[in-house]
């Protein structure tokens, strides 16, 4: 696909940089326009009875949560995610909203038994965008522990609407939310630590750095910004 292509339109600068590497041989003519996303509020009040009648059926509370969403897989840092919140201080639940996988979570049980930790709650998928916005808006913080692709579609429409996004430090992640967000690695203890941290954070520290993530959408993964790409891209081809 690369040696046959006229133009490789990569949606992440680390991807464009691993395709000019891989496939030099090619001399590839490529360009980076990212994935797009909004800072549009949920048009779901706080009283609409589809996210009163979610949070009411997972035992959940607005701003006393932690959540992650993602395909239930292993690059996407599940294991390291549960095994820290079990060890972190955090009086609040963790909701992880994902696919089912009873391979995986038979996998994860046994080496975790995290179903003895009543703040760990699978609380199946949501496919309605108005309902997972609405969800993330009145989530304390975000986790994202993906590790491998370029821009990540559930990490901007996080920044777009969390507060405070803890994610795991890849470059993708690092490309994608800069200083907007607080990171983690891979290491015992590190999450842990950063969810303790969090739990102490100021309600000015954590609506500044909401604010900082918001800015970042709008200015560099606004869908109006993305378009002028697209459309200086075929201009030129």
């Amino acid at each position: 696909m690369v040696k046959h292509s006229d133009l490789l339109i990569c949606d992440s600068v680390n991807i464009e940089k691993y395709i000019k590497s891989e496939y030099e041989r090619y001399s590839p003519k490529t360009a980076y326009i990212s994935y797009g996303s909004d800072v549009v509020p949920s048009k779901l009040s706080d009283s609409d009875s589809r996210f009163v009648d979610w949070m009411n059926k997972n035992g959940l509370k607005p701003n006393e949560y932690y959540m992650c969403c993602g395909r239930f897989v292993p690059e996407n840092s599940f294991e390291i995610m549960i095994r820290e919140f079990m060890n972190s201080s955090a009086k609040k639940d963790f909701a992880i909203i994902t696919n089912e996988n009873d391979k995986f979570k038979k996998e994860l049980e046994k080496k975790l038994g995290f179903s003895t930790d009543p703040r760990i709650k699978f609380v199946g998928t949501v496919y309605e965008p108005e309902l997972l916005k609405k969800i993330r808006e009145n989530a304390f913080a975000n986790m994202h522990g993906h590790t491998v692709g370029g821009t990540n579609p559930s990490l901007l429409e996080a920044l777009g609407s969390t507060d405070v996004n803890l994610l795991i430090n890849v470059s993708f992640n690092n490309e994608v939310a800069g200083d907007a967000a607080l990171y983690w690695t891979a290491e015992n203890g590190s999450l842990a630590s950063l969810i303790n941290q969090t739990e102490l954070m100021t309600v000015e520290e954590r609506t500044a750095l909401g604010e900082k993530a918001k800015a970042r959408v709008k200015n560099m993964y606004s869908w109006e910004f993305i378009g002028k790409q697209y459309e200086e891209i075929w201009k030129l081809n």
